[in-house]
């Protein structure tokens, strides 16, 4: 196939060489076609070790930002995950190798169509879109066992932690103050929630009621 080499370096070059482990994000990374969810114009650099620009000011994650957060949810075959900012489509793609199902929720409805519409053509059978504000997350599917949100907080949302279901994962960038993000990981056991800081990453803002306000 045209870009299978390509796929195969970006796993080997910028996701094994920095870190990524998880035999099942690489093997979810490898079969994803990455090409089919950037702007034509830029289907040359699907590959390319950074972010690419969406419309609608929006951005497809880095390979490695997207291996990075597959990884750091610890999926379970049989899990059902949450994904906030679903944008092409393509994070969507990759869980759901490694996920029983997954609900993907976008708040631009022009990006919300084009994503499903992308995945039913690919395929995708195990994928739900959903058009809303994804920073109250998704009620009427909740419990989830991981949620994976693609764009960066001030705090976590309540939302996220009363749709969780125990034992259930969230990874997500959150603000400190100054103007720096880092990702987390906050992990449920019971009542009690437990906080792991994963590194600096860079989103758009997570808009909505819980989120940032335009």
């Amino acid at each position: 196939m045209l870009y299978q080499r390509e796929r195969q370096l970006m796993v080997a070059q910028q996701l094994q060489r920095r870190g990524i482990s998880d035999a099942r994000v690489l093997t979810a990374m490898t079969a994803v076609p990455r090409e089919m969810f950037v702007p034509d114009p830029l289907r040359g650099n699907a590959y390319a070790d950074r972010a690419l620009p969406l419309e609608h000011e929006q951005t497809i994650s880095q390979p490695y930002t997207v291996a990075f957060m597959c990884e750091a949810l610890q999926l379970e075959p049989d899990e059902v995950v949450l994904e906030v900012g679903t944008g092409s489509g393509y994070g969507a793609a990759v869980l759901s190798k490694m996920a029983r199902h997954v609900h993907t929720i976008e708040r631009i409805p022009e990006l919300a169509e084009q994503a499903q519409q992308r995945l039913a053509k690919l395929g995708y059978r195990n994928i739900t879109v959903h058009q809303g504000d994804g920073s109250l997350g998704l009620p009427s599917e909740a419990p989830f066992d991981a949620i994976c949100v693609t764009a960066a907080g001030g705090d976590l949302p309540q939302a996220y932690v009363e749709q969780l279901s125990d034992g259930g994962r969230i990874v997500i960038p959150l603000e400190d103050g100054h103007g720096q993000q880092t990702m987390q990981r906050i992990t449920r056991d019971g009542a009690e929630f437990r906080r792991e800081s994963l590194g600096t990453f860079t989103f758009v803002p997570l808009i909505g009621a819980q989120g940032k306000q335009r």
